[in-house]
């Protein structure tokens, strides 16, 4: 099946103080149709702009876009005001009109189709049903909390059933709480309607609470890109690493003469407990001198540094024990700066 999403070289200067600037530079990326996609970057990397090319409220400076399988690069501005019907976005700012209540503002796009004010407010009510909103149909923005406010503003991006659904930071004026339940409310909306997601956001847990794939932006190029489980597994990049251990990879001072090896959880369950097990079944109780790990979609990845007891048939006894269990790879760590 061919991405629902094509991107293809593409590159957006802009001038800046009289000199060019590429905020994008040779970007290229493909979504499949029906995912959860990511794209992340530290402040400045290019993900707004990037996210705005792909409905062309930027044009890029060159390269194409291709959505649902037409170029829109190469669209007349009344086909490409079609095309973008199917291409809906939600903000950070959440961008609802303060004098419209809820439910006008859902129906806001509905109007603008020319869809009849009945079948509309059906429509409308309806999808204020699915974001848990129908009692506040008749509420304005400003009687609602930020979460609510987002979960309005996906109802009306939802009105014109769109196959993409863009989501520009949509979460970050959030706090923790209602992150989570929109980041749910998302991944439900993905299964049920089949609506394709694209997430931009400077926020790795929000990578690996929703996302199946991830591209890594840094200084308008793509660093890396892949399954989101491969990227935390083994980032390769600078850039990608500063993402993944934001505080850095910790050093680890550890006594003269103990052992220190590095476990690796390759995807499986989050919930093993590694370490007890260790102490029940083999009898040896190791230190945990730190730890980087994951809990994506149930499953672990990351990696623990632990410290063995100096006797060596214990340390011998450890290593079979972990090398012996599944999606868990073990090294011995040479230095005592691991």
């Amino acid at each position: 099946m061919p991405p629902i999403i094509k991107l293809d070289n593409i590159t957006k200067t802009f001038l800046v103080d009289g000199s060019p600037f590429n905020a994008l530079d040779g970007v290229s990326l493909e979504v499949e149709k029906g995912e959860i996609f990511g794209i992340i970057g530290l402040s400045g990397a290019g993900k707004s702009t990037l996210v705005r090319c792909i409905n062309l409220l930027e044009t890029p400076t060159s390269g194409t876009v291709e959505v649902n399988g037409q170029q829109l690069t190469s669209l007349s501005t009344k086909a490409l005001r079609l095309a973008r019907r199917k291409i809906s976005m939600i903000f950070q700012g959440f961008h609802l009109l303060m004098q419209r209540s809820c439910l006008q503002n859902v129906c806001f796009p509905l109007e603008l189709e020319g869809v009849p004010a009945r079948e509309a407010r059906e429509r409308a009510l309806k999808l204020l049903r699915t974001v848990g909103l129908e009692d506040k149909a008749n509420a304005y923005p400003a009687q609602l909390s930020g979460g609510q406010k987002q979960r309005v503003a996906l109802a009306r991006a939802l009105a014109t059933e769109p196959d993409v659904l863009l989501c520009d930071e949509a979460t970050s004026a959030l706090d923790p709480t209602t992150t989570a339940s929109i980041l749910a409310l998302l991944k439900e909306l993905n299964r049920t309607l089949g609506v394709t997601v694209v997430i931009i956001t400077h926020q790795m847990s929000v990578i690996e609470e929703v996302c199946s794939r991830v591209a890594i932006l840094d200084g308008g190029k793509v660093a890396e890109a892949g399954a989101v489980e491969d990227i935390f597994r083994n980032p390769r990049t600078d850039a990608a690493r500063r993402l993944v251990y934001p505080a850095g990879i910790p050093e680890v001072h550890t006594l003269r003469g103990s052992k220190v090896i590095r476990v690796s959880f390759d995807g499986g369950t989050a919930y093993q407990p590694l370490i007890a097990s260790l102490a029940i079944d083999c009898g040896v109780k190791a230190n945990i001198l730190g730890a980087d790990t994951r809990n994506i979609d149930g499953r672990a990845f990351g990696t623990m540094l632990l410290g063995l007891p100096d006797d060596p048939n214990l340390q011998a006894k450890a290593l079979q024990y972990l090398r012996a269990q599944p999606n868990i790879t073990v090294e011995e760590v040479q230095d005592h700066h691991a």
